[in-house]
């Protein structure tokens, strides 16, 4: 049989001999469990995104689940959110009780559609959950002007600013996640962070549930302190990732000018960083599947939108993006050469393709 084809993945965790010792180091020392080092990367992550306090969870979706309860959501209250993210917010919502109530995102930016979100908004809605996508900050001020609180999800968009600001300095509540292939990672991992030391304290104490005075439910949600050894040691790093980020993106940009394919969008009024470099195309499954034949792996950023599975339409942008966005692969540990290989796939791929990008898929102006 002939040799199996080398594939470029989409996603792979940047982890050096660094990290390595971080880890071992705490392994060494017996505490496992959440100690000092988990202390400690609280404090280094509350001081990146200008935080007065944080609390790190064993996932995103931990962090997600506490910081609704500490904000009081719960049975009868909707949750607003982009139909375009991860099925994973919608667990959070449901773990409370709450209803999951979606809104389309912005065509150019895949974010949150602060216009189409204000027209869903009821007498029912408690909180609104903002996911930064691919790395683009969403846009914020619409969103912070309606007096509910504003959940800021940063898991793909560490480092990236918004009118000069950071993101996951705007909502009332910030969350990280820290997955084996987010921009910087501790296995799996989260953190939700936040200026109010009520929300934090109450998040603190329903984390875990040892040695306390009453029965109220608490969850078992805690960071290892190995994890966060590693965690303090990839965000020393950060920036070093986002630069070799940057410069791939660059590289992709400059590649892909002239071929058939949206680029990514770069409003005037925030920076990004590349988590992801999405591209739009006539059609993502097939071109992804044709891609993965030469080579490379290519992948459809977001699952299934969610208004699909709770039966809703009336997302047209969402739908299309679903149909059209393809990310390629982009991660520090990428060479130049491996990033070429992307393109050059890419382009044969295109160009095999019978139908092209129609003109309202061209790059957003």
């Amino acid at each position: 049989m002939p040799p199996a084809r080398a594939v470029i993945r989409h996603s792979r965790p940047t982890i050096a001999a660094e990290d390595i010792a971080a880890v071992g180091t705490v392994l060494e020392t017996g505490q496992l469990a959440q100690g000092e080092h988990v202390r400690q990367f609280e404090d280094a992550m509350a001081a990146y995104l200008g935080r007065r306090g944080a609390v790190a969870t064993n996932s995103g979706t931990s962090a997600l689940h506490l910081a609704l309860l500490a904000l009081g959501v719960g049975p009868g209250d909707e949750v607003l959110m982009p139909s375009y993210t991860c099925v994973a917010v919608t667990n959070a919502v449901r773990y409370v009780g709450a209803t999951p109530a979606l809104a389309d995102i912005d065509p150019h930016t895949y974010n949150l559609d602060a216009g189409d979100a204000r027209r869903r908004l009821t007498a029912a809605t408690r909180a609104v959950i903002v996911p930064h996508m691919f790395g683009l900050p969403a846009d914020m001020d619409p969103l912070t002007e309606w007096g509910i609180p504003v959940i800021e999800d940063c898991a793909q968009t560490l480092g990236a600013t918004y009118r000069g600001r950071r993101v996951g300095g705007f909502g009332t509540v910030s969350i990280c996640s820290f997955y084996a292939t987010k921009l910087l990672t501790t296995g799996e991992g989260g953190m939700l962070l936040s200026d109010s030391d009520t929300l934090v304290r109450r998040a603190r104490d329903l984390r875990d549930y040892d040695d306390r005075a009453d029965a109220t439910l608490r969850y078992n949600y805690k960071m290892t302190d190995f994890q966060a050894a590693l965690g303090v040691s990839q965000l020393g790093r950060l920036p070093q990732f986002l630069a070799r980020r940057e410069a791939l993106a660059a590289r992709y940009e400059a590649a892909l000018r002239g071929l058939p394919v949206g680029l990514p969008a770069q409003p005037s009024d925030r920076t990004r960083i590349f988590y992801r470099y999405v591209v739009s195309v006539w059609n993502a499954p097939e071109t992804s599947a044709r891609l993965l034949a030469r080579g490379v792996e290519c992948k459809s950023p977001v699952g299934r939108p969610l208004h699909e599975y709770l039966g809703a339409d009336g997302f047209r942008h969402t739908e299309t993006a679903a149909r059209t966005a393809l990310s390629l692969p982009l991660y520090p540990l990428l060479s130049d050469d491996e990033s070429d290989t992307v393109v050059r796939a890419l382009e044969a791929t295109l160009a095999e393709q019978e139908d092209g990008l129609p003109s309202a898929l061209s790059t957003p102006s």
